[in-house]
Formats: C-alpha cells, structure tokens, sequence
C-alpha cells in the first residue's frame, strides 16, 4: 500500500519505543521510500512511474519473501535541493530501508553523497546519467535501466551497417541526456563508416522548432533526433508540416510509448532503440502490457517499465536475503547479484558496477491493431554499458558530453 511521506512510521516509532531493536523491525513491513514527480514538468514522468510501482506490488499482494512492503512516497517536485530534504525525511524520519527514485539524474546525483553516508540501498528506475554506474559509482547504487548511451550505441551501428546512411545531422536537447545519448550514437555509427556531418542543440524548454529544422544540412542521408519529456511529439509535427522528407531515428524518449500515444503520422516509420518495447512479442511482456492497459489504459513506457523493473529487483534481492535487511552489506549485494531470467525487458543482470546487461532492440514505428506501435525489427543481446570496447578502456576516457565524442 502506498501513502504519503508526510507521515510518520507509528509502526517504526512504537517498536523502538519497546526498545526492540533494528534488527526486530526488519521482521515487520520492509519500509520503500518512493521518490517521484508529482508536480511540474516531470509530473507525467512520475505518474507512470507510480503506476509500474504500483502493478508491481499489486502482483506480488504488497508481500515479498514474508515481508508487507509498505511504500512511502514522496514527491520531490524534480527539484535536487526537495530531492535532498526528501530523500532525508524517508531515511531519518520514515525510517524507509530502502529507496526507489528519484526520476530525474540530476536528482540522483543531488542525494549521491547521501546515499553514500547513509548506506542507504537505492534502485535507480529511470536516471540514465552514465557516470551513476560508471567513472564515480556509489556502491550502493543499482539501475534498473540503461544508460544514456547504452541503447544508442547499437543503433549507431545499426544506421552504418544494414540502413547503410552515410551522412547524419543530429538534433538533441541540449543538457547532459541529450549530449550523452549523441554522444554514443555517434562514436559507434562513425566507428562504422558513417560520418556526422551537423550537431543542432535544442533548449530543453524550446517552445517551436523551426528556426533548428530550416538549419537541417539538406546533404544528409537521415536526421538522429534525441529528445526527452514530450519534445519529440512537438519536434515530429513540426517536421512534417515542414515537409522534411529525410528519415528520422530517435532515441528511446523520442518515441517512447508514454508519448507515442500523443503522435500522429508523423511518427511512423521512426527507427528508435531500446531495451524495451510494449510491442516485444514473448509472453511475459505481452502479459505485462495486458496488465498495464487493464490498469491504466495505456502502453507502458519509459518510466512505467522502470519503476516496475526497480521493484522486481527488489523482489529479486529479497528472495536471496530471504527478507532479511538487517544486514545492509549482504542487502545491497544481493541488489547487485540480480539475475532475472525472463522479464517485460527479457534477461537481465547486473554487472560490477550496478548497471543491467540488457538485451536492446531496434524498433520500427507502425500502426498495430489501431495504435503506433515499436515495433522489434532486430535485437543486440545481453548489451552492457561499456558497448565492446571493454570496462577498463571505456573508462581511462572522459565521460561523454556535448563536446566530446571520440571519432575516427
């Protein structure tokens, strides 16, 4: 069951009253602290991110490995300074053992040192900043998504290799996600023969495209379009009613399912990369998106896929602790030991950094049954975030950004 942060663990209180002690409480409801956006721009970001949470404790019968789970959320408003007085309150006051959240990175990277000095276990189900799990990991960190590059890097392949484009301009908001997203797409298609001839930086709040559409350098063979929130709804209408004719890829959020039900024509034929999909066809997924529409009638995205994942790792750590959280070491191991054979995502695990080998799909924009749809058009399996280069060899580099990306 899920209630507001606002109030105070009578339970929490009335134990340590008796003078029982932590390890007492952990045989009572394993308190989660759920950061999310209920206010502001992000607010659509952090609904769908309740709702994942929500199907998931729903089918677990708000019980994991013997423990009640009793979710305290808190809204942070996407702001770092509320995420940091947030985040504190479900710790100190709540007396929340675990946290999931926050949505945003720049969030996450707000409350790091925190989390650092609390020892508190956090599972990441949407902030996708590469160096969260890469040159300054926090040990008691775990994702439960990719990172900004990770399902980019394949499509950069894939847009060299088999759609053989030679040309790409890119255009992408212009903060540290859109930087990292281009940043790995263009390493990996240049890496492959292609070349990036235009880079076109939007604001994240750009209210019209169209002074970055008419710059678009005629002489390429596609546009790479890496958008968050609902910019790639406005940046697709404005693209057609222009009447640009070069394809369009996308990142993940350009076309995420949470918007994709917003779009029109003007999505179809998008090639994106993932390392989900509502349209993947295995019955686990099919099952899961059943349960979403049932619920909420919607496809799942993004955020609600996320925050569903987060709390199946959750699950995941329990069952090998047997609900046993008084050890914080062993928890957060067992955190960053999951091993999920078959999920919405497919097979996932966590390598040494707190970051999930996912399986990434290239997806297609078509019309299904009457909805647009990703449709899987090829999937890279077991995909980790260091692409092939290697761990240590990804990192001796700066982390991507808008002014660096290693070229050939």
């Amino acid at each position: 069951m899920m209630r507001s942060g606002a109030l105070i663990s009578a339970a929490m209180a009335a134990l340590l009253g008796c003078g029982l002690s932590a390890e007492a409480a952990d045989n009572g409801p394993l308190k989660v602290g759920f950061m999310t956006v209920r206010s502001g721009a992000l607010a659509a970001g952090g609904r769908q991110m309740e709702e994942g949470l929500q199907l998931c404790i729903d089918e677990h019968h708000g019980e994991m490995a013997g423990r009640k789970i009793e979710v305290i959320t808190a809204d942070t408003a996407g702001q770092p300074a509320v995420t940091k007085t947030k985040a504190q309150e479900l710790v100190e006051r709540d007396g929340a053992q675990v946290l999931i959240g926050p949505l945003a990175a720049f969030e996450a990277l707000a409350i790091d040192d925190y989390i650092r000095q609390t020892k508190t276990p956090i599972i990441s189900p949407s902030a996708a900043a590469e160096d969260l799990t890469q040159r300054k990991p926090n040990p008691w960190f775990v994702r439960a998504v990719g990172t900004s590059a990770q399902a980019h890097h394949p499509l950069g392949e894939y847009a060299a290799k088999e759609l053989k484009y030679k040309k790409i301009a890119i255009i992408a908001d212009d903060f540290a996600f859109g930087h990292e997203i281009a940043a790995g797409f263009q390493r990996t298609f240049e890496q492959n023969g292609g070349k990036i001839v235009q880079k076109l930086w939007s604001p994240l709040n750009t209210a019209e495209y169209g002074t970055y559409i008419t710059q678009i350098d005629p002489g390429v063979d596609a546009v790479f379009a890496a958008f968050a929130g609902g910019n790639g709804i406005k940046f697709l209408g404005e693209y057609k009613n222009y009447g640009m004719q070069k394809p369009v890829l996308g990142a993940m959020t350009t076309v995420d399912e949470g918007i994709l039900k917003r779009m029109g024509d003007e999505a179809l034929g998008v090639i994106s990369s993932g390392w989900y999909s509502a349209a993947t066809d295995t019955p686990t997924n099919k099952k899961f998106v059943e349960a979403v529409r049932k619920a909420y009638g919607a496809d799942p995205g993004y955020y609600t896929v996320g925050a569903y994942m987060a709390c199946q790792f959750l699950n995941n750590a329990l069952e090998q602790v047997k609900g046993d959280t008084s050890n914080k070491e062993a928890f957060i191991k067992a955190l960053r030991n999951v091993n999920i054979t078959d999920s919405p995502y497919g097979p996932v695990k966590i390598d040494q950094y707190g970051q999930p080998i996912l399986d990434i799909t290239i997806r297609k924009v078509e019309k299904k049954d009457g909805r647009l749809q990703n449709v899987v058009l090829k999937t890279y399996p077991a995909v980790s975030q260091f692409w092939t280069y290697g761990a240590e060899d990804f990192l001796k580099s700066p982390v991507y950004s808008r002014d660096w990306t290693p070229t050939k």
